[in-house]
Parts: C-alpha cells; structure tokens; sequence
C-alpha cells in the first residue's frame, strides 16, 4: 500500500508543527520550505486551514486519505463527541499503542513490527495495524527471539516517551494491558480535531 516516504521535515516546515515527532528543524527553519517560505504571509481560508488540520493528523498516524475519511464516517456513527471519538479511535490503533509502549521509535516501525505478526493481542497474533484495542486487552510481544530483539532495541532508545496512564506496561515481561479508552485531555494532538470534523462535514 503506498505510504509517504518522502522529506519528514519538510511536511513538518509545510504545517509548522513537529509532524513526525520533535525535530531542532523547526526551531532553525521556523517557515515553509521553498524560496518564498520566509516571506510568505498569505492569509488562509477556512477551506484551507480544515485541509491542513487534517493533512497534519493525517501524515502523524500514517494514513491515508481513503483510511483516514473511514475514520471519520465511524465516529460520526457512533454516540458522542465526533472530534473525541475520532481521536481514541487514531489513539487504539494497534499500531500506535505499539508506538506508545515503547516497542517501535516511530509509528511507521509499530506499523512494520504489527505487519510482520511480532505482535499479540489477548493470546493471538493480530497482523492488521488499523485493529482498535478495547479497555481490558493484553498486548505482547510474541515470545520469539526475533521479536523481542527488534523490540528490545526499540524499548532501550524509547526512554524518553513516557506510557500513556491508560495503558500498564510491564517492561520485563514485555506485556502491557490497556486499562481504559483514553479521554480527549490525554491525547496530546497536535491537530484541530475539531476543524477536520468542520472540513469534513461541508
């Protein structure tokens, strides 16, 4: 499936925000890349800033377009606040709770590690990244040398990201058990989820 594998920081410099995770780029080069990027002052429509609110959540989950409209129409579905709907569901990917307990340094290497079966949902191994974890499951790391290796590597570089408080990592048996969906207020996103909603909906 075609993925972005181009400049990460460009689109980073292109929204202003740290897309694919902090970089000192954006504290260097504080503009959009390009020869007018520095002196570009061109005021954006509504149209345009719901489009970049989106692109932004979108390039940070590594989805795309067709993935991400899916998203959308399944928490407009469902009861609640769209916007917060929309967030846990990105959040419970399997993909990203991989990325959130540490056993990948980048969402496109839980992706990876998800693909390639290494990991286990309540026993069985689950090979989808898009599969959303529910409060109560037990995701592990599947008890080969070769996964807990790969995994191992990413858990001792990862240091610095702290477990989410919905999710229970128990590092030395490299298992963690997802306690609760998370709230909107523990999901720090770096988009307006509620202007892609807007965007969305017109």
């Amino acid at each position: 499936m075609a993925r972005y594998r181009g400049p990460k920081q460009r689109i980073s410099r292109r929204y202003g925000a740290p897309v694919f995770g902090p970089h000192k780029v954006l504290e260097k080069r504080a503009y959009p890349p390009g020869q007018h990027g520095p002196r570009s002052r061109r005021k954006l429509t509504d149209y345009a800033r719901g489009l970049a609110e989106k692109q932004k959540l979108r390039y940070c989950y590594g989805l795309l377009e067709r993935q991400f409209r899916r998203m959308f129409e399944l928490a407009k579905a469902r009861r609640g606040n769209t916007a917060e709907t929309m967030l846990q569901l990105l959040e419970t990917r399997l993909d990203n709770v991989a990325f959130h307990l540490g056993f990948a340094l980048s969402r496109s290497q839980a992706r990876q590690l998800v693909n390639h079966g290494h990991i286990k949902v309540n026993g069985r191994a689950v090979n989808i990244p898009s599969y959303n974890v529910k409060a109560g499951d037990v995701v592990e790391v599947r008890d080969s040398a070769r996964s807990r290796q790969m995994v191992a590597r990413g858990m001792e570089s990862a240091t610095v990201r702290t477990v989410p408080d919905w999710l229970s990592l128990n590092k030395e048996a490299v298992k963690a058990s997802v306690l609760r969906m998370p709230t909107a207020e523990e999901i720090q996103s770096i988009a307006n989820v509620q202007a892609i909603v807007e965007f969305y909906s017109r």
